[in-house]
């Protein structure tokens, strides 16, 4: 079948009146390279959910996709003997995600399930929490996280609150590959619209598992929060979370703070990207905050930034680790293969296990065991589960309020979370961090960079022997490669959210004294940038 033919089928299957425009518009051009994009394939279930651009086609988020996504969700669970059981569906404040949250209620219905709906644009850890505390046999969240503004997705949990895992994406993908024409699949307006308490019984939920009360109120009070949503769904719950907490209300960027779809004011609305937290920055600088904090849209990831330095997702891991562990917080402490090694390092110090999982938090989250369930969990892409029984998935949320009470008590003894990074690094050593990192336009690009590192890995790194292993190999096999030295590793991978090739690098420094944290953070870094430039060379990027 031609493209042509194949967008003429796809539009006359298409319930969306403007969607079915759009390539009829398309045909009528016979603009055949924007609908060899658009007909490329359907979109698949990667890291985290079906997630693309905005326009019609199977090869972006529009009304059909989600209609045989909800379509096939729900043929999955009937199958899997969940027929009539609850879903429950949230959305975001991106452009179209309340319409899609509708769509996937009203297929859902039509499939028999009883489905509820939050309210509003809600933060996609309240979703997470509402499937269990709702007794849901699954959840969808329409969200794109930090994604680009034209891009939207559609994130599955099942009845644990936690994302897919295979082969559950592949079966449903399966699933939607065999629902027929969209505009034939049955839908029912028999839903319910949920009310505020779910939101409220998250608020609660997250502030009784990290009791506020073991800090004293005084030394709460006196700390002052910098905060942004980035334009994005996290600042009501956000401070709801704070009050409860007895802090006194985050001081925010004001042009950030309403959500808003097109994400005017950063290039990418992702606090990782560089200029995201200018503002942010700018603001904690003219108010003397003692932390700052950005949430990315959903905000199920949070950044930090104190003194005008924003730290990295692995620094936070393990300033979050280190504050539960010396709370006395036992069970499992993991880590995706591509984040830091620090986390090791504490969990050993501690006598605690530790878990490395795939890159994602799908697998995070399932670290635990029945005798020693997980209590913590982070990637360094900013993402922490400080409260895993309150949301089975990355929380940024919880991970704020976590690093408020870690700033309130090392403020209340005269330190930061610098001062805290500088001892841990006496410790156990400076474990410096960082990221080569290249979009593509052309994904052929990152294939062929994998197939050259496959065929022939660099043997030494910083003048130091280096092992490779393809993790493709291992069980679950994940599309990665890993160097490993004495004191050097590195991990290379394609971005399962978006078209980069990203090599996750770290060195280890030893630190002998306080005086030698300088020292060794200046090292620290020139390794990294030598590191940088052996890897580029080697990936031929």
């Amino acid at each position: 079948m031609s493209v042509l033919d194949a967008a003429r089928a796809w539009a006359a299957a298409d319930p969306h009146p403007g969607d079915r425009a759009e390539v009829e518009a398309l045909v009528a051009a016979g603009d055949t390279a924007e609908l060899e994009r658009r007909f490329s394939g359907p979109l698949t279930f990667g890291t985290a959910g079906l997630r693309g651009p905005l326009r019609a086609g199977p090869a972006g988020m529009n009304a059909a996709v989600v209609t045989r996504a909800a379509a096939g969700l729900a043929a999955w669970l009937t199958r899997a003997g969940h027929a009539g059981g609850g879903v429950v569906v949230g959305f975001d404040a991106r452009h179209r995600s309340d319409e899609f949250a509708h769509v996937s209620a009203a297929v859902l219905a039509g499939a028999g399930f009883a489905v509820q709906v939050l309210p509003r644009p809600l933060p996609t850890p309240v979703l997470s929490f509402a499937v269990r505390h709702l007794g849901c046999a699954a959840g969808v969240m329409v969200t794109a996280s930090h994604n680009p503004p034209q891009d939207n997705g559609y994130k599955v949990y099942l009845a644990d609150g936690a994302q897919l895992v295979p082969p559950a994406d592949r079966e449903i993908e399966a699933a939607i590959a065999a629902v027929g024409p969209a505009r034939e699949v049955p839908t029912s307006d028999d839903w319910l619209p949920l009310g505020d308490d779910v939101e409220a019984d998250y608020v609660a939920a997250v502030v009784r598992a990290l009791d506020p009360a073991q800090v004293p109120a005084i030394v709460r009070q006196g700390v002052t929060v910098a905060y942004t949503a980035m334009h994005g769904v996290g600042a009501a719950t956000t401070r709801a979370v704070f009050a409860a907490a007895g802090f006194a209300p985050p001081v925010g960027v004001a042009e950030q703070e309403a959500p808003d779809p097109a994400f005017p004011t950063v290039a990418f609305p992702n606090p990782e990207e560089p200029g995201a937290v200018d503002l942010l920055q700018d603001l904690s600088s003219r108010v003397g905050a003692t932390v700052a904090i950005a949430e990315d849209p959903d905000a199920d990831r949070c950044s930090v930034v104190v003194d005008g330095r924003q730290l990295t997702g692995d620094e936070v891991g393990g300033l979050l680790a280190d504050w539960l562990l010396r709370r006395g917080v036992r069970g499992t402490y993991a880590s995706s293969l591509v984040s830091g090694s620090l986390l090791h390092a504490l969990t050993q110090a501690h006598g605690v296990r530790f878990a490395e999982t795939p890159t994602g938090f799908k697998w995070i989250i399932r670290a635990g065991t029945d005798d020693e369930p997980l209590v913590f969990g982070y990637e360094e892409a900013l993402g922490y589960a400080v409260t895993p029984g309150v949301a089975r998935d990355k929380d940024g949320i919880s991970a704020a309020l976590a690093v408020a009470l870690l700033a309130a008590e090392l403020k209340a003894s005269g330190r930061s979370l610098l001062d805290r990074l500088d001892e841990l690094a006496v410790e156990h050593g400076l474990f410096a961090t960082g990221q080569l990192s290249v979009r593509v336009e052309d994904l052929s690009v990152i294939s062929g960079a994998m197939a050259r590192l496959r065929a022939g890995p660099p043997t030494r790194l910083l003048g130091r022997e280096v092992t490779a292993t393809d993790l493709l190999t291992e069980d679950p096999p994940v599309d990665a490669v890993r160097l490993l030295g004495d004191g050097v590793r590195v991990v290379v991978r394609p971005s399962g959210t978006e078209p980069k090739l990203k090599a996750y690098l770290e060195t280890v420094v030893p630190v002998h004294d306080d005086a030698g944290v300088i020292a060794a953070r200046g090292r620290g870094e020139d390794e990294l940038d030598q590191l940088r430039a052996e890897m580029a060379a080697a990936l031929g990027v």
